[in-house]
């Protein structure tokens, strides 16, 4: 291991590390049920567009290691710490929209969170359900889209609302439907939390595509540009501009601004916006760190106003109700 990778995992260590009081709760698998999840994995979500066939042989061993285990280690490192310092996850009801293969439900259900899943993925759903039975947790998975989450729980109030890598992977119309109902489906007090969706207003694109601008084209145009992509799971597939595969397309991530705030919760001006995830961990990891500072100063200065998170290139938001 070279001397920079061994002063980066110890800054990263420094600045990421887990409060005891939820390390004390973290369940560690077998070697067994870690390679039950494995073999769910492959055989219900590495298929399709994600298929082997359609990856590197180094994307593909990345991609699977990361729903094995890497997530969730993630999420246990710097998502939880995060959202239990401004609500502890203890006895919280957590509705988590786009739970995928179920990384992070785990991380929230370990701390004696009460989790609702939902996903409009069917074998991500049922890689979900393989893992909260190794790791013996009580949750609750649904086929549902975000958009009629407020009609199949129209009895019941959350503490705790997270859009989960999300509202990227969601038509125009479909996030100002679902942002605007979930945000009525929290009790008084009860925080609404977006995580990990790349801000449309910046100025690459590392989400979907690879590619500078990306997120600033219209749809129509983005989809004809994907093919200069770097990535060879994207570039190859869209060609012909129709219906179903404008939607696939969409499906794989554009991204979002305040703008969408605007227009279904509230002016972002006015937002009870609690913490960004940048904010409390005070510390980024930034490839392009000096270019990405002076991007973001200049996003300040154009608008000003908004809380700092709806400036960095992700957002991550928690917002009080």
């Amino acid at each position: 291991m070279s001397i920079k990778t061994k002063l980066k995992n110890k800054l990263k260590n420094h600045f990421f590390s887990i409060p005891d009081d939820l390390k004390k709760n973290h369940i560690h698998l077998s070697k067994e049920k870690m390679n039950l999840i494995e073999k769910s994995i492959k055989e219900n979500f590495h298929i399709g567009w994600r298929s082997e066939n359609n990856f590197t042989k180094e994307a593909y061993n990345v991609d699977l290691q990361d729903h094995i285990i890497n997530r969730l280690e993630n999420d246990r490192r710097r998502i939880i710490p995060w959202l239990n310092n401004s609500m502890p996850l203890k006895g919280k009801k957590i509705l988590e929209i786009g739970c995928g293969t179920g990384s992070s439900s785990i991380a929230l259900a370990e701390q004696g969170a009460k989790v609702y899943g939902i996903d409009l993925d069917e074998g991500a759903l049922k890689v979900a359900e393989d893992r909260a039975k190794a790791y013996n947790l009580d949750m609750n998975f649904y086929f549902l889209n975000a958009v009629d989450a407020h009609e199949k729980f129209k009895y019941e109030k959350f503490d705790m609302i997270i859009f989960f890598a999300t509202l990227e992977h969601m038509t125009h119309e479909e996030r100002i439907n679902a942002m605007a109902s979930t945000w009525n489906m929290l009790n008084e007090g009860g925080m609404w939390v977006v995580l990990e969706t790349p801000n449309r207003l910046w100025y690459f694109d590392g989400h979907t595509s690879g590619l500078p601008f990306f997120q600033w084209l219209p749809d129509d145009l983005a989809f004809k540009y994907s093919k200069f992509s770097p990535r060879n799971e994207f570039s190859g597939i869209y060609r012909e501009y129709n219906d179903k595969t404008k939607l696939h397309f969409l499906r794989r991530g554009r991204g979002l601004s305040f703008h969408e705030f605007d227009l279904s919760i509230n002016d972002a001006k006015k937002l009870n916006v609690v913490s960004s995830k940048v904010q409390f961990e005070k510390y980024e990891w930034l490839k392009n760190a000096k270019l990405d500072k002076k991007y973001k100063s200049f996003l300040k200065l154009a608008y000003n106003g908004l809380h700092d998170g709806f400036y960095d290139k992700s957002l991550d938001l928690i917002i009080r109700k």
